[in-house]
């Protein structure tokens, strides 16, 4: 990963091999990211998207494994308990079998580059468990 830094945006290009989630994660801890949105582009090799299903409060979580083109990535990073929370979706097709794929993504190794921009807010945004619908929800502080 490498990245470069202009007014509240940070460019990032996660490479190949590179795990996206980690990547940010790393990101937001090296550079103090308490909220920001995201917004990307690139390939994956394997990504591993979730399916939130409200009346059981579960995830169905399929895998992706092959060369899959990311036709959008986008989502945001708040804080939880300390610590960054990311929330991102994907959509991944796949040209082969004229597929597309998306989710709330847990995972995705990089099939060739990933090109991220993050664009950092200056307030902070934490979440909160809704016990309604079992997600954490944005909680603005006061």
């Amino acid at each position: 990963m490498e990245y470069i830094k202009s007014g509240n945006t940070i460019a990032v290009r996660i490479d190949y091999d590179e795990e996206v989630m980690e990547k940010l994660t790393e990101l937001c801890k090296k550079e103090n990211i308490t909220s920001a949105a995201v917004s990307g582009i690139g390939a994956t090799k394997l990504a591993e998207l979730g399916l939130y299903n409200i009346e059981t409060k579960e995830y169905k979580v399929t895998s992706y494994t092959g060369l899959y083109e990311v036709g959008s990535f986008m989502g945001n990073i708040t804080q939880k308990d300390g610590e960054p929370y990311l929330h991102m979706h994907i959509t991944i097709g796949d040209p082969e079998k004229n597929e597309v794929h998306s989710g709330h993504l847990n995972k995705a190794i990089i099939g060739a580059t990933s090109e991220i921009f993050v664009t950092v807010f200056d307030k902070k945004i934490g979440r909160k468990l809704d016990e309604k619908t079992g997600i954490n929800i944005f909680d603005f502080e006061k």
